[in-house]
């Protein structure tokens, strides 16, 4: 390996965290709502249904990684409004608005919403190409399939974009509608974003990058569970905001 300086007509090293010179970076922090306790092992989809915001530990952990300066999002169903207060309870600074957009909202599980979900797994043939509750183009009765999710969310986070580029957005969504948006990041793949497990209050991060008519996506990180790490640990818990610039550059 030569120690020869680049020379000038060579890119310079571009760290996987950096935003090079003239690129727009517009930085998606989607946080998946807290845990469902009340609904009786039933599957719940768009129900709109309470959960559990009790573990302060949790909330401490999510609130030191949001970005402070981001445009906040929800859906229209309550368990990410209650998310969300609980990260303020935990000493965020609130946001001056919230925007509720059904877009955001999980899958629509029509006729299966209420069924048992032991007994609606059983039942059904193991597919290991989704992990969902069906194929990702099969309709549930009088409901949606993911890929009426997939669309949705890829209309939302399009049009989310394009009112806030360049900047920080908090989305508090769903496991389905996060799982659509990791598809929409990995160009264009809706069953890719299936593989994904996404945890209760896991924070996903996928960077939308545009330039000169080109865009596309870098995907920070997948289900960050901040409360696992020690708190003395620093690597867990850099600082948040748009770029942080260190010493040692990321491969």
């Amino acid at each position: 390996m030569s120690n020869a300086p680049p020379s000038a007509d060579e890119k310079p090293f571009v760290a996987q965290h950096s935003v090079p010179s003239g690129v727009v970076a517009t930085r998606w922090w989607w946080v998946r709502h807290a845990p469902v306790r009340s609904d009786g092992g039933n599957i719940y989809g768009q129900s709109d249904i309470d959960c559990d915001c009790s573990d302060r530990v949790v909330f401490d952990a999510v609130s030191r990684v949001l970005p402070r300066n981001a445009v906040w999002y929800a859906s229209k169903l309550k368990r990410t409004h209650m998310t969300a207060e609980a990260i303020f309870a935990a000493g965020f600074p609130r946001p001056s608005t919230i925007t509720q957009d059904a877009d955001l909202n999980e899958q629509h599980l029509g006729d299966w919403q209420g069924a048992n979900r032991v007994a609606f797994f059983a039942n059904l043939p193991i597919n290991l190409s989704t992990f969902w509750f069906a194929p990702i183009d099969e309709r549930s009765p009088n409901g949606e399939s993911f890929m009426d999710l997939y669309e949705r969310t890829k209309r939302a986070i399009a049009r989310i974009t394009a009112a806030h580029p360049g900047q920080d957005i908090v989305a508090v969504a769903h496991g389905g509608t996060i799982k659509a948006a990791i598809g929409v990041a990995l160009r264009d793949q809706p069953e890719r974003g299936l593989a994904f497990t996404i945890d209760n209050c896991s924070i996903t991060r996928l960077d939308h990058m545009a330039s000169d008519g080109q865009e596309g996506w870098r995907i920070p990180m997948v289900n960050q569970q901040p409360w696992i790490a020690d708190p003395s640990h620093a690597a867990m818990h850099q600082p948040a905001g748009p770029e942080v610039a260190t010493s040692a550059k990321l491969a």
